[in-house]
């Protein structure tokens, strides 16, 4: 059967059969992502042995964690980085940039006075945007010091993931209370 091609070793982007690099084709990613998913789905191996059903459960999980994974963007750059041996530590690690620290505090008390403001929808609006922003510069950096792949540009790389990392939590919580606007 061919549940003996499925090999759980292979990094996501070799799952794929894509580049390893940031810029990916998110259509074809999710091609490649249902393809295998016909292939491998547990449903496929119902008749099939315990191993080779407990395998196809397992290659479907990697699957899913690889897609997950490659089709976001922040994820996408940290799991490149890993693949480099860099990892970001956020839980130890919370060393940034003052300035981005400070911009990232304002965003917040911006974010805290969207319900007092006179026209809420259009306050959270303009925060998605700046926001948007702010994480478009971010990956571009970070594609550029990716692409560098030195250790000096690797360590400014991951410094950048984790500050992409703070913009997704910004662009969360704006969705949160444009939907608590919405209520």
């Amino acid at each position: 059967m061919i549940i003996n091609a499925f090999d759980l070793s292979a990094n996501y982007f070799e799952l794929f059969d894509l580049p390893i690099q940031f810029d990916l084709d998110l259509a074809n990613l999710a091609s490649r992502y249902r393809q295998l998913q016909k292939v491998a789905h547990p449903d496929r191996f119902a008749g099939a042995s315990e191993r080779e059903q407990r395998i196809a459960v397992q290659y479907t999980a990697h699957i899913n964690e690889a897609y997950s994974t490659l089709k976001k963007p922040t994820q996408r750059a940290i799991y490149l980085l890993s693949l480099k041996g860099v990892e970001l530590d956020t839980e130890n690690n919370t060393v940034m940039d003052s300035g981005f620290l400070m911009e990232q505090l304002e965003w917040r008390e911006q974010l805290d006075e969207v319900k007092g403001s006179t026209d809420p929808d259009a306050a959270v609006a303009k925060l998605f945007q700046i926001f948007e922003k702010k994480s478009n510069s971010l990956q571009q950096q970070f594609v550029s010091a990716w692409q560098e792949n030195t250790s000096k540009s690797l360590v400014l790389a991951a410094s950048l993931a984790k500050q992409m990392l703070f913009v997704d939590k910004l662009l969360s919580e704006a969705e949160l209370l444009e939907a608590e606007l919405d209520d």
